[in-house]
């Protein structure tokens, strides 16, 4: 913003003359003070300062006269004023002919909005019915009571004074409090909290009233960390089913990870150990010993020599007798002793080979003639 020199000597005229005008009004209220005080050099002291700021409105007077009317010449004549140029008008043409449209286009369609958008009715908050059922007092609550409005805060002092106020908590949050201040209460009667998450109701405290008729008081809420979910939070303070005071704080940030919680197993009842499962020993191949084959029995063949015997003899004959058969009976004993717990214990017995008996065998001689054969006598 530029001034010239005629506004600034407008602007110290008006200044001067504002300065004038209190000057003369102090003036006269110290005058007509001074006659109350009952002490004369008081009183004196204070009148000549009336008179003195009267008369140096007085003198400002005249300098306001001279200002406006000799100041801005003498200005003029140290800085002379710059010539100002004037604009000349200059000639307009006129149009001649005006040329008016014959046919106006009228538009066919009609745009309309495909959603129209209408304001939604806000709720007036109310006690949920859960909550109401664990009402408690029986004393009527004021509905002149006031609350202030509500400070969010990670700590308090001893006089419910907020230490870090905010309405942005980056988790994890921890202990949060709501302080309020508050006023014609009444001892006994009903109050109640609701801490709302994205308008899910995620805690709440409802118990007579026993802070007194005013003061300050705080609501508070120190959940598990994992349960500070990012989003709005809404804490609404209730006297009876009066709705008294709100406010609005968000979380931000991933909430920590819950710790894992111990759950306790049943035990399982012991099982019966398995008994040990008899391992069959090796089967023993017993060998038999060499069977004692029976000998052949020799025999005599019959021989035919030519004798002269008028008489024939009897030349016994020896009959084959089939061999005798063996038989070998083996008798194998088994005695199982069972030890609890230990591996069956197998004892073989072995049992001598039975001895083998030769009985002779005589043979039987069937006589057979013999055959004579006659000599033929010779020439």
């Amino acid at each position: 913003m530029s001034l010239d020199i005629h506004s600034a000597v407008q602007v110290t005229f008006i200044i001067l003359a504002v300065v004038v005008i209190l000057m003369i009004w102090q003036g006269i209220n110290l005058i007509k003070n001074a006659r109350r005080l009952p002490f004369f050099r008081l009183r004196r002291n204070r009148t000549l300062k009336g008179w003195r700021l009267i008369g140096g409105a007085i003198f400002l007077v005249f300098v306001l006269l001279t200002l406006n009317t000799r100041l801005e010449p003498m200005i003029y004549t140290v800085f002379p004023p710059t010539p100002t140029i004037t604009l000349s008008p200059t000639i307009t043409v006129s149009p001649t002919i005006t040329q008016t449209p014959t046919i106006t286009l009228s538009p066919t369609i009609t745009l309309t909005p495909a959603e129209s958008y209408t304001p939604t009715i806000t709720p007036t908050p109310f006690v949920p019915l859960a909550v109401e059922a664990r009402f408690e007092s029986t004393v009527t609550p004021n509905p002149d009571a006031v609350f202030s409005e509500l400070v969010f805060t990670q700590g308090i002092d001893a006089l419910y004074q907020p230490i870090a106020p905010g309405t942005e908590f980056q988790n994890p949050v921890g202990h949060l409090y709501a302080v309020f201040s508050y006023d014609q209460m009444v001892d006994g009667s009903q109050w109640t909290a609701l801490w709302y998450q994205n308008g899910d109701l995620v805690y709440f405290e409802t118990r007579p009233w026993d802070g007194g008729t005013g003061g300050y008081g705080y609501t508070d809420w120190n959940p598990d960390p994992s349960e500070w979910l990012p989003g709005n939070y809404e804490v609404q303070i209730f006297n009876g089913n009066i709705f008294k005071t709100s406010g609005q704080f968000t979380v931000v940030g991933t909430p920590p990870t819950p710790a894992p919680t111990l759950t306790p197993s049943k035990t399982p009842t012991p099982s019966k150990t398995p008994l040990p499962t008899r391992t069959p020993s090796p089967t023993r191949t017993m060998t038999l010993p060499p069977q004692l084959r029976p000998t052949k029995t020799p025999y005599l063949s019959p021989t035919i020599s030519p004798t002269r015997t008028r008489y024939p003899t009897l030349t016994p004959s020896i009959t084959r007798t089939p061999r005798p058969s063996y038989t070998v009976t083996l008798t194998l004993t088994i005695t199982l002793t069972r030890t609890p717990y230990k591996s069956p214990t197998i004892t073989l017995t072995r049992t001598p080979y039975p001895t083998l008996t030769r009985t002779p065998v005589t043979p039987s001689i069937t006589p057979q003639p013999t055959l004579t054969r006659t000599p033929t006598p010779s020439k």
